[in-house]
């Protein structure tokens, strides 16, 4: 009888401490599969990257846990999992299952500790940016230790070092890092404004087998900025100093082409109920920064440690993604007519919301945004023969982009919304894809969108309709997209594009897809057959390129 007392007073224990486990462990599961297909209009299947034709069936899975214990500490542990190959166009570094992140982490008021992977950002990041988009195919977390500590309320200070995420492996190199930001508005008991300062550090050691280099194994980034607010304006500053860092021609390094870098970046806006503005300038001169020299430029995103995204408008239709402006951050000496030292260049966003009850607000209102965008080379002298350059700080040198929108957003009753969406892009194909034939492409581009609402249970239509002309032959583009939401949680859609212009990739196909998703709680699915052009997948002004491919793809999204 005391031993049955015993096992069972052992029993409640043990489904008490399951309990608790349980309550302090959190999941989120996310798979992504793709079954690519023959197509006679887009090719047979073939992956480049991996020289493969048979595996047909792809999947990219991530298993992320977290586990709070002892009131302060996580620990985190992240199984991903490409099997029997990554999905197409990612980097042949993510293959088979394994550990992909694991961490310790520490957090109190004051301080704040990691062992293991960990993900930081430095101001902007245009000096220090790890993170991880998955549909990028992108994770370049440091793999180390970091330490942050706020011994006063006005000031935080951030101390790190490690190896850089490549694939399941590092990165041959070391990265150190430190950062301080100041509060003054703190300090000086400011009531209405604040005034913040930051300065950071950065430093990348590789080691090189060139004999004597001209370049030190330790290249160092500096940064300073400086953040204020006075009620609805704001306005920010930051500037980068890099030393001198060897530039990367066709995936060699130039022992006799070093150059340090630099980066300025200036941004200000107002806002009010009904209006805002926004503007940004931002200069780059060769702030291409890897984790290993060798990979600049590299088309899986891989070793980046710096983030310099594209600032353009970031649209949300088919044919505005045809022509997408990437950020030119680096020295390009590819040939006597091609050379870049960077970029210059800005956007202006403007919102206004016209009133109710006027004639151009109707009952319930008008709202606008407009957006302008221009980005140039650096002007200067470029030497393609002794390798070397001279840039004027401020001048504008060719024109590699341009982008004009306006966006106009009716409702008209309480069942119809409309969108009209105009834009004007400026594509200078020769320098943004380092393209020696491309073509300085012009288009303009129309979209028309209608929402219809019925039913109680939140059932609405959607229609768009999208046109865009150009200046080449090559691409006259048309397309269509009709969406069905059965209810919040349920959605059927059908798009398709097509272009009528002679070029010889797309020309007369059409790239149609349909499927469908279902929401519920945390947990997301979704299905889709049809055509990828290949093009640019972009998130938050960072791209990566996908191959055309026919197919059945297929996403679960589940967390606890």
């Amino acid at each position: 009888m005391r031993t049955l007392i015993l096992l069972l007073i052992f029993c409640l224990s043990l489904n008490q401490a399951s309990a608790q486990l349980l309550d302090n462990l959190r999941l989120g599961l996310e798979s992504n599969m793709a079954w690519y297909n023959d197509d006679k209009r887009t090719g047979a299947f073939f992956d480049e990257e991996n020289n493969d034709g048979n595996e047909h069936v792809r999947l990219n899975s991530y298993l992320k846990l977290d586990y709070d214990f002892l009131k302060n500490f996580t620990a985190t542990v992240q199984i991903e999992s490409y099997e029997p190959l990554a999905l197409l166009n990612y980097s042949p570094n993510f293959e088979g299952t394994n550990i992909g992140i694991y961490s310790l982490n520490y957090k109190s008021n004051k301080l704040k500790a990691s062992v293991g992977h960990y993900y930081e950002q430095f101001g902007s990041g245009m000096i220090l940016r790890n993170w991880e988009d998955r549909q990028l195919g992108l994770n370049n977390a440091l793999l180390g230790g970091r330490i942050k500590y706020m011994p006063l309320d006005y000031l935080a200070l951030t101390a790190l070092y490690g190896k850089q995420r490549v694939g399941f492996e590092t990165a041959d190199s070391d990265i150190f890092g430190f950062n301080t930001e100041l509060d003054l508005s703190n300090i000086f008991n400011f009531e209405n404004s604040s005034l913040n300062l930051g300065f950071s550090y950065v430093g990348r050691n590789e080691s090189t087998d060139i004999e004597d280099p001209n370049f030190d194994d330790l290249t160092n980034a500096f940064s300073g900025r400086i953040d204020f607010t006075e009620g609805n304006f704001y306005a920010n500053a930051e500037y980068v100093a890099k030393t001198d860092d060897v530039a990367v021609i066709a995936g060699q390094l130039i022992d006799n082409f070093v150059n340090p870098g630099n980066a300025l970046l200036l941004n200000t806006g107002f806002s009010q109920k009904g209006f805002g503005i926004d503007a940004t300038f931002r200069r780059l001169e060769n702030m291409g920064f890897y984790s290993e020299r060798e990979k600049t430029g590299n088309v899986f995103l891989e070793n980046n440690i710096n983030f310099t995204p594209a600032l353009t408008k970031q649209h949300d239709y088919l044919l505005t993604n045809i022509f997408v402006y990437q950020a030119q951050s680096q020295v390009v000496f590819a040939d006597p007519e091609l050379m870049e030292a960077g970029e210059i260049g800005g956007q202006v966003d403007l919102f206004y919301n016209i009133k109710k009850g006027t004639s151009l607000g109707g009952q319930y209102g008008t709202k606008l945004a407009f957006n302008a965008s221009y980005w140039a080379g650096l002007k200067g002298d470029y030497d393609y023969n002794n390798l070397s350059y001279d840039v004027d700080y401020f001048g504008f040198g060719e024109k590699y982009f341009s982008d004009i929108s306006l966006e106009i957003r009716k409702k008209w009753n309480k069942k119809v919304n409309s969108i009209f969406y105009y834009v004007n892009q400026y594509y200078n194909q020769r320098t943004i894809e380092d393209n020696f034939s491309g073509e300085q492409i012009k288009t303009n581009i129309v979209v028309g969108e209608t929402i219809y609402k019925f039913g109680r249970i939140g059932q609405s239509i959607r229609l768009e309709f999208q046109k865009l002309w150009s200046n080449s032959d090559n691409h006259d583009w048309i397309g269509g997209t009709f969406e069905y939401n059965v209810s919040p949680r349920l959605s059927f859609y059908v798009n398709d594009i097509y272009n009528s212009g002679m070029d010889n990739s797309t020309s007369e196909n059409h790239y149609y897809n349909f499927g469908g998703s279902y929401n519920k709680g945390t947990t997301r699915f979704s299905l889709n057959y049809g055509r990828q052009r290949a093009g640019l997948v972009c998130v938050g002004g960072v791209c990566r390129f996908v191959p055309e491919a026919t197919g059945l793809s297929a996403s679960l999204l589940m967390s606890f």
